[in-house]
């Protein structure tokens, strides 16, 4: 039972960040992007950038934020180029990597470029 809710809380952050992007005129590319290392959540793409976005949902965006460790940063990178060997630039790609964090109160706050190097 509590599985369930869980995903589908995730469902509805994921919506709810995705809503937000889309209102700032980024068009999807993919949702739940599954590569042979992992998953991305949304992959979005605004003025020829690609944004690849984490989605963590918990009661608060420190908790959130916490959820997200170095093995999954890792999956994400590696998920996202293997996405990015999907397009015509390939590797050359602009990109950027995003958390978005969403508390219990299902407010968003989004660290652009979190994962850069």
């Amino acid at each position: 039972m509590k599985q369930t809710r869980n995903y589908h809380a995730g469902l509805a952050a994921e919506a709810s960040v995705l809503r937000d992007y889309v209102d700032q005129g980024y068009r999807i590319l993919a949702r739940r992007f599954r590569g042979a290392r992992g998953e991305i959540d949304l992959v979005l793409e605004k003025d020829a950038v690609v944004v690849f976005v984490e989605v963590k949902k918990s009661r608060s965006f420190d908790a959130a934020l916490a959820r997200l460790g170095a093995a999954q940063i890792g999956r994400i990178l590696d998920t996202a180029s293997e996405f990015l060997g999907l397009t015509p630039k390939g590797q050359l790609t602009e990109t950027r990597f995003d958390v978005a964090l969403v508390n219990a109160h299902g407010q968003v706050s989004v660290l652009h470029n979190a994962l850069a190097p």
